[in-house]
């Protein structure tokens, strides 16, 4: 057990990246009273932002909706490269001494909830003493670390693949010597990993092409916010921070609502964009349009045209193919092409992982969490003092990360106040007929369709919804009374 730390707690909080880090500060300032630990599998603070280092890694969301809504951001640039986010996330830390609460290189691995005590055990593995284990409880269990699996990425193999003489990986773990300048660079996918890193190499390298086995809609930004950083110059920070939150907020909830109620011509104009970069004598058609719709899955979003100016330049191909093999070479394509490559990059996407991969049990009973529905998106049914952060697919995730924390120290000091241990989301007698939908609709990214069958499920009605709108969520989260019939407050305290 590291040094001065507690192990028995009232909350544990999984996670020190963006949505723990964020987490702990609502707790200190909503909870105050409360004891908390924070644990983290690796030895440093950010999560994705510390984990990532690919050229180019950044944001693909402006930084005054994916930052909290606490601490303005204060950078000129919205769109953020990694390296500013993480600054963001440590500087939040230490103006809240938090990194005291912190259990670095602390896996947990199960969680085991008890009635009779009113408390989960945990078991954490030791990931700087392999083979140690440590033990620590705790009233409430906030899991705030994400849904990507820090492990593994989604590899497919290639037929021939192991007859390439150059390096060929996968971004997730880029290798830290990795020397590109004037080499031949493919990189495979058109996902965000692959609008990031093609236009960040092409500075450097000989030339990247970005091969893709179908498109996806591409959207430019200014990396710069002309009305927050104007708003800056006359206005305090929160009060500016505050006013480009909110327009950012309504415009991308107006763009999404467009998507669902006139796809086509969010389409068409979508698409008019890119042939105004790219020019009349590009063939958009084939290279930058999908098969779908607009948000059915999620938009990539690039920086002041970055890709498309890459691609003017003569920097940057973009291949629309299947591929054949792996060569020595390089890649042949069924079309019967090859891309001559010196250094191959996989960037065919992530893969997710459920609640951090912990094994959870209930009074020895295990949890099987595809069986259970999401009480609205963050608890789970009859899995006491359990909250899930899962943020929006649709806009910044931190979004739902801050609501999702207001929401758990509400239900801390509800507890607190009716002198119980226990709040278990409970199935209705209404409920029993209820249509079981995934956890996400509407939505056909790879990356979710591989693992949907493993999530929870979502009914047909409140509060079984997780319904992915964060204005309905902020209503919810901040007016909505706690005792609607379903979630039950129980197991009176001791004495």
């Amino acid at each position: 057990m590291h040094e001065n730390q507690e192990n028995d707690l009232d909350v544990v909080i999984v996670g020190a990246g963006l949505s723990g880090i964020g987490a702990a500060v609502h707790l200190q300032t909503h909870c105050p009273g409360k004891s908390y630990g924070i644990l983290e599998t690796r030895p440093a603070i950010g999560g994705t932002w510390d984990l990532y280092r690919y050229p180019g890694i950044r944001s693909d969301s402006d930084m005054h909706t994916l930052g909290y809504n606490f601490k303005p951001w204060r950078a000129e640039n919205a769109i953020a490269d990694g390296p500013a986010i993480l600054e963001y996330v440590n500087e939040t830390a230490d103006e809240n001494d938090i990194r005291q609460h912190i259990r670095f290189q602390r896996r947990l691995e199960e969680a085991s909830w008890s009635t009779a005590e009113g408390r989960w055990t945990l078991k954490l593995a030791c990931c700087d003493e392999p083979g140690r284990v440590e033990s620590i409880t705790c009233n409430l269990l906030l899991m705030c670390g994400g849904y990507f699996n820090y492990e593994k990425a989604y590899r497919p193999a290639f037929e021939g693949e192991e007859a390439f003489e150059g390096p060929m990986f996968h971004p997730q773990f880029w290798p830290e010597d990795l020397d590109y300048k004037g080499k031949r660079v493919v990189v495979i996918g058109s996902g965000a990993t692959a609008m990031t890193v093609v236009p960040a190499m092409a500075e450097d390298a000989e030339h990247v092409t970005m091969l893709q086995r179908s498109p996806t809609y591409v959207v430019s930004r200014p990396a710069k916010d002309a009305v927050a950083n104007g708003l800056r110059r006359f206005l305090p920070d929160k009060l500016a921070y505050a006013i480009t939150r909110f327009k950012n907020v309504q415009f991308q909830s107006w763009m999404y609502k467009k998507t669902r109620t006139n796809p086509e011509k969010v389409k068409k104009v979508l698409l008019e964009e890119v042939r105004k970069h790219l020019g009349p004598d590009y063939d958009v058609e084939k290279h930058f349009t999908p098969s779908y719709n607009p948000w059915d899955q999620r938009l990539c979003l690039i920086p002041d045209a970055d890709l498309f100016e890459s691609i003017n330049a003569g920097k940057t191909s973009v291949v629309t193919d299947r591929i054949d093999c792996v060569t020595k070479k390089g890649i042949r394509l069924q079309s019967g092409d090859h891309l001559d490559a010196d250094i191959i990059i996989v960037a065919t996407g992530l893969e997710m992982k459920l609640l951090s991969g912990v094994d959870f049990s209930v009074d020895g009973d295990a949890v099987d969490f595809s069986e259970t529905l999401a009480y609205k998106g963050m608890l789970y049914s009859d899995v006491p003092n359990m909250v899930q952060t899962f943020g929006y697919i649709n806009a910044s995730w931190t979004l739902r990360a801050d609501l999702t924390a207001e929401y758990c120290c509400r239900l801390i000091n509800r507890m607190d106040e009716l002198g119980v241990r226990q709040c278990t989301p409970r199935l209705r007698d209404t409920d029993a007929g209820m249509t079981k939908r995934p956890w996400i609709t509407d939505f056909s990214s790879g990356y979710m369709a591989r693992t949907m069958h493993l999530f929870p499920k979502q009914g047909d009605k409140a509060p079984w919804l997780n319904t992915q709108n964060y204005k309905a969520d902020k209503k919810m989260v901040r007016h909505q009374p706690l005792e609607d019939g379903v979630l039950k407050f129980s197991n009176p305290l001791p004495g």
